[in-house]
């Protein structure tokens, strides 16, 4: 069985207890208290979400928090299409039908110890008076999407994305204000992170050939990221198109360009090179003074066919681990390698310069939950839509428990720094 890899994407319910002697009353009060029992039934189609009292978690155990299982977890998730208006649709998976609900059961359990619950209020108040940016792709701003919602119900933010950008900008730059805590979050959207042009004569489309110049940095990111306390980086799925390789200026090779005398690369180089630059660049800015997040390689999961040849993402539980071994994801692991290895190399430099580096590591753990996304429900059934979405992740789903370890992480810099949070 192959896969391809491309980017195309509180309250719990009353228990009513009736007394014995209520079976003496009048059939009238029987007909009152049935339309509450159904009312009550109703709602019984969308995921409990988990109570606010159950996230109060305060303790911190260290340990290797990506190392571990997914086990089933019968309460709901923290959220849902109701209780979050500002997820967007192509995510939305529950607003757009899915009619399976297995996959939000699920939760991430570290080998030596417990992943703590998501706290909201928790959450706020270590990035009180700070700046979040997701730099990268669209993955990365389903993890932000996946934040906003996470902190809803706490706090509802205001957008100020047109304060600062075009209304054409504000659609991959866009930010957040959480004004009772001084908090801002955003996208600076960055696909490839390095300056790019198209270079298909017959102009842009989802395949088509682009011009990746991968020792200069994209400015449109690297110009706005130093306002920022911490930053997430994050990219994949946009190098697997057809790309030549710059450098110096100078055209130095490609990634399934079919170009005769210009040597194919391969996705790894051009890859490498990107977060190479992507590191540098943050390793060397005057003002920045953040904390820099790799969030490791998110891998698709699509089967039966490409992501533009009716792929898909049908599955509802995740992967054991035995059945992984019976799989091909080669090719996942040398993405993670790559990065990993260009990581290492820049934390070293800019632990020099008085930097932190820091890694969510991220690609094994999503590795196993082919059932997390959208597929064909990132849309309402009315569209003409005829490529699956086996790339992003449902909201809720999945990707929330990334966030969960972004509080970990962060509850952990402020025990271990002198950077309070």
């Amino acid at each position: 069985m192959k896969f391809q890899a491309n980017e195309v994407l509180n309250g719990k319910y009353m228990t009513l207890n009736i007394p014995k002697h209520v079976v003496l009353l009048p059939f009238s009060l029987l007909l009152i208290i049935l339309p509450f029992s159904l009312m009550r039934n109703s709602h019984e189609s969308y995921p409990q979400i988990s109570p606010v009292s159950n996230l109060n978690n305060t303790e911190t155990k260290e340990c290797n928090i990506f190392s571990g299982r997914w086990i089933p977890y019968p309460e709901g998730p923290y959220y849902n299409n109701e209780t979050c208006p500002l997820m967007l649709d192509a995510q939305n998976c529950l607003k757009s039908g899915r009619p399976d609900r297995e996959y939000l059961h699920w939760r991430w359990k570290p080998d030596d110890c417990q992943l703590p619950l998501f706290n909201a209020t928790q959450f706020l108040n270590r990035v009180r008076g700070k700046k979040m940016a997701f730099v990268g792709d669209s993955v990365g701003r389903n993890q932000m999407q996946s934040l906003v919602c996470l902190l809803n119900h706490v706090s509802q933010p205001e957008d100020i994305s047109l304060k600062y950008t075009s209304v054409l900008e504000s659609i991959r730059f866009k930010q957040y204000f959480y004004a009772d805590y001084n908090f801002t979050i955003g996208t600076l959207w960055s696909p490839y992170f390095v300056r790019n042009s198209d270079a298909d004569p017959n102009g842009h489309s989802r395949n088509s050939i682009m011009k990746l110049y991968l020792d200069e940095v994209d400015e449109t990111w690297a110009n706005k990221v130093e306002d920022f306390d911490i930053v997430i980086i994050s990219a994949g799925q946009w190098f697997f198109r057809p790309l030549l390789f710059y450098e110096k200026g100078q055209l130095v090779g490609c990634n399934k360009c079919g170009i005769e005398n210009v040597t194919d690369l391969g996705f790894y180089y051009g890859y490498r090179m990107a977060f190479r630059t992507a590191f540098i660049t943050l390793t060397n800015l005057t003002r920045y003074k953040g904390v820099t997040i790799l969030r490791t390689f998110s891998p698709s999961h699509f089967e039966n066919g490409d992501w533009n040849k009716g792929g898909n993402c049908v599955r509802t539980k995740p992967y054991t681990k035995e059945e992984m071994k019976l799989l091909d994801f080669w090719y996942v692991m040398e993405i993670y390698r790559t990065q990993v290895q260009e990581f290492k190399a820049a934390q070293k430099e800019a632990t020099k310069r008085g930097l932190e580096f820091l890694k969510m590591d991220t690609t094994e753990i999503m590795l196993l939950r082919p059932d997390g996304h959208p597929n064909n429900y990132g849309h309402s059934k009315d569209k003409n839509v005829t490529l699956n979405d086996c790339v992003h992740w449902c909201l809720p789903g999945p990707v929330d428990t990334w966030n969960e370890f972004l509080l970990y992480m962060l509850n952990m810099k402020r025990e271990k720094s002198a950077w309070k949070l």
